[in-house]
């Protein structure tokens, strides 16, 4: 295919998210098979202009003065890959197939400013959100909003219970895997041109073998920082697929045992193949159909670990188009789901036993603010460090304690007499004034967990630790 028609193809496509409402996977997909005569280079070069053009869509939209589909890949072409008008006219003018050239409207948007547009157009993130990342973020909302619209790489987990960490290194170099600094057991593919494919981690020999799992640096991150070791009586409550499952296997080194839940079974049916390639032997199925599947763990658990279910916010590098079909009811339906499964998972702890809670978003009202309403409400639990958790538990490398060290969330303005600042935000209403956040006399910031792209380089996570007092 020639430039020009990639164009037309990408075009297509988003106008195919529009009319049939369809994730930006199965759009592609969809026209994937109904161009059989497009190469790997065209597939993937269809696929990163579509992405990109979701990263930077509100700009774009901005600059050229429309949001079609047309409008915003022509934008995509002249302001984010830093093609001229001159350039792009060329493209289109090859053959039939091509977009008609561009006219006096267009050219002018590519070189629009926009440096005075508001923030979240310049971020790239719907307005009704915008005031949730500002609480999130204050000032720093609008940098933390752009590092969300760059290309993620590649990001494996070295399974050293197959192989050592330094061999399958050596493995995954033949297609541009390196070494994390501050994750020994994790290696990074850089992420690819517009016009050049994925690594396809898949093919290579050791994948087969189980010696590496694509899994985000962060997911691994927040594994090894709850420091659970060898012997640990683990239950991970929203296993799904079984990402963290795994990488908990791994750092307990196949000693303890880890029991796999989550109450879609569907989302469990990946697991067991995984697991079997992993040479995992550890691990507990517990299927949701059967009668009272954890009953006999009650009271029993050294950890559990919550997935939880969430906005994925901070998943937006690798899925730009969940920003756009984010909608505020789904951010309720998230938030009382986990509620649920917080009261639902904490009988679950020993005494003396923690609770991790986990989320791939950004959003305060998913993150802090429900662990604050879980405390208020059991008072038998309490918030412990990350830091110092994840320091005793050995598992993380210096370099890794560093970085741990400058993702807790912002120091908070402390409060009279250890009382809540009231909110209609945390009745689900109204969010704090810009840049406000809350806190509690003594503390001079949550002792939690927040990695983004901005501040990590990984997607965007979120973690507290709930203790369950002796």
């Amino acid at each position: 295919m020639q430039a020009g028609a990639q164009a037309a193809a990408a075009i297509a496509v988003l106008t195919d998210m529009d009319e049939a409402k369809r994730p930006a996977k199965v759009a592609l997909k969809a026209w994937g098979r109904s161009a059989r005569y497009a190469g790997a280079r065209d597939r993937a070069y269809v696929s990163g202009l579509v992405l990109d053009a979701l990263r930077h869509k509100s700009e774009i939209s901005a600059a050229m003065g429309a949001d079609t589909p047309r409008a915003i890949v022509i934008g995509t072409l002249g302001r984010i890959w830093g093609l001229t008008a001159e350039q792009i006219n060329q493209q289109f003018d090859v053959n039939e197939h091509a977009p008609e050239p561009l006219n006096e409207a267009e050219c002018a948007g590519l070189l629009a400013d926009i440096s005075a547009a508001p923030d979240h157009i310049k971020a790239n993130v719907p307005q009704w959100l915008w005031p949730h990342f500002e609480r999130a973020y204050a000032k720093d909302a609008l940098a933390e909003g752009l590092a969300l619209n760059a290309r993620a790489p590649v990001d494996l987990r070295l399974n050293a219970l197959k192989r050592p960490a330094e061999d399958s290194l050596k493995a995954v170099a033949k297609i541009g895997g390196e070494p994390v600094e501050f994750l020994p057991t994790a290696a990074r593919i850089a992420p690819p041109e517009a016009n050049t494919r994925t690594a396809h981690v898949q093919s290579l020999p050791g994948f087969a073998k189980g010696w590496l799992e694509v899994q985000d640096v962060g997911s691994q991150f927040v594994a090894l920082s709850t420091g659970i070791g060898p012997g640990a009586q683990v239950l991970d409550y929203c296993a799904g697929g079984g990402g963290k499952t795994l990488a908990l296997a791994q750092q307990m080194q196949n000693k303890g045992q880890v029991f796999a839940y989550d109450r879609d079974g569907r989302r469990l049916v990946p697991i067991h193949a995984r697991l079997k390639r992993a040479g995992v032997h550890n691990v507990q199925v517990r299927d949701p159909r059967d009668d009272d599947p954890l009953g006999d763990l009650t009271g029993k658990m050294d950890a559990v670990l919550i997935d939880a279910p969430c906005t994925g916010t901070g998943t937006w590098r690798r899925h730009p188009d969940a920003k756009w079909r984010l909608k505020p009811g789904q951010l309720e339906v998230r938030m009382r789901e986990q509620d649920q499964v917080l009261a639902q998972a904490a009988p679950f702890v020993r005494p003396g036993g923690k609770m991790f809670y986990v989320t791939c978003s950004l959003l305060v009202e998913e993150n802090e603010d429900r662990v604050d309403g879980f405390l208020r409400d059991n008072a038998e639990f309490e918030r412990v460090s990350v830091f110092e958790v994840a320091k005793m538990g050995g598992l993380l490398s210096e370099q890794g304690l560093q970085l741990l060290e400058t993702c807790a969330p912002p120091h908070l303005d402390p409060l009279p007499n250890g009382e809540r600042k009231k909110s209609q935000l945390m009745n689900n209403d109204l969010p704090l004034p810009r840049g406000e956040r809350v806190g509690v006399r003594g503390q001079d910031r949550l002792e939690d967990l927040r990695l983004s792209p901005r501040n990590a380089g990984t997607d965007g996570f979120y973690m507290a630790v709930l203790q369950r007092k002796v």
